[in-house]
């Protein structure tokens, strides 16, 4: 008598797998064709625009709306590729904006820091207090306190300099004080104590110990705040629309302002927003894969 054979089932396919990597490749699809478009209509000449709209990629490509944005041509030669002449001093406003992203970002960090430290390891009366103030202050919409920082920045006569740009965020934000406060309360308290027995003060704890083991959250509320502020265009075009202090998001903004309405410089606007996006886009790509190892740092060896 022969024993029975076991039959093995046939291999299923992983549908709920696939269904999820469909759906993450719909959502990168999503996600990057707008800056792939933007480049398109930066490499396409203003005269194809609308007759070469249906193709992927241009008929004929050409670099000479970056020049003219640049102001490396000629106004008759601008005029001739169909622009209205306009061009941004980029390297000018390229500066600008290094200058109000860097000091939004390290500041902000650092303050934003020193701040979530106290309100996880500090006892003070009233601590719990103005932490549930702070995030409370989550819930109120930005636009409700433009205009009394916009009215205390005109009184203190800071209009049109870097010190009213950065005022209301360089300290902190409700969010990074509360992202930092939740990663040092994880922290073992037992690696501040064996600080404490080497003779490390409070100060020194938070320099020497704290810090170093929070690069993770650290890079990553750098990095969110450096694309925030990189990308701020309402703020600073009110405080900040002088030559000094302009930055590139507010001079695209004027660029298409100095085109006709009728016919707007689209080919124009889309290689100055190219050229913007390039220094954050090179940002992500050199911190990004750090940033994601950094993250799975759990504080304890």
């Amino acid at each position: 008598m022969t024993p029975a054979r076991t039959r093995i089932p046939p291999a299923q396919l992983p549908w709920g797998r696939i269904a999820a990597w469909a759906l993450l490749a719909v959502a990168a699809v999503a996600t990057v064709f707008p800056f792939y478009w933007m480049v398109r209509t930066a490499l396409t000449p203003a005269a194809d625009l609308y007759s070469d709209g249906v193709g992927l990629l241009p008929e004929n490509p050409t670099m000479i709306n970056f020049l003219r944005v640049l102001g490396l041509t000629s106004l008759q030669e601008s005029r001739e590729a169909g622009g209205s002449g306009a061009k941004v001093d980029f390297l000018r406003y390229l500066l600008n904006s290094f200058v109000y992203c860097g000091l939004v970002t390290v500041v902000q960090t650092l303050c934003c820091a020193m701040a979530g430290y106290a309100f996880a390891r500090l006892r003070f009366p009233g601590r719990d207090l103005v932490f549930g103030a702070l995030v409370a202050a989550l819930m109120v919409p930005p636009i409700f306190t433009l205009l009394p920082n916009f009215v205390l920045v005109k009184n203190l006569g800071w209009l049109n300099t870097f010190a009213g740009m950065v005022a209301p965020t360089v300290l902190m934000t409700p969010f990074a004080v509360f992202f930092l406060r939740q990663f040092f309360l994880s922290i073992p308290r037992e690696i501040e104590e064996a600080a404490t027995l080497d003779g490390v003060g409070g100060w020194g704890m938070f320099w020497r110990v704290v810090l170093p083991m929070s690069r993770g959250p650290l890079l990553t509320i750098g990095l969110t705040t450096a694309v925030w502020a990189w990308k701020d265009y309402l703020w600073p075009l009110l405080t900040g629309r002088d030559e000094e202090t302009r930055v590139l998001t507010v001079a695209l903004g004027i660029f298409l302002q100095q085109s006709p309405n009728t016919q707007p410089d689209w080919t124009g606007l889309m290689a100055g927003s190219t050229l913007t996006v390039l220094p954050v886009l090179v940002l992500l790509i050199f911190l990004g894969r750090r940033l994601v190892e950094s993250l799975n740092f759990t504080g304890i060896k």
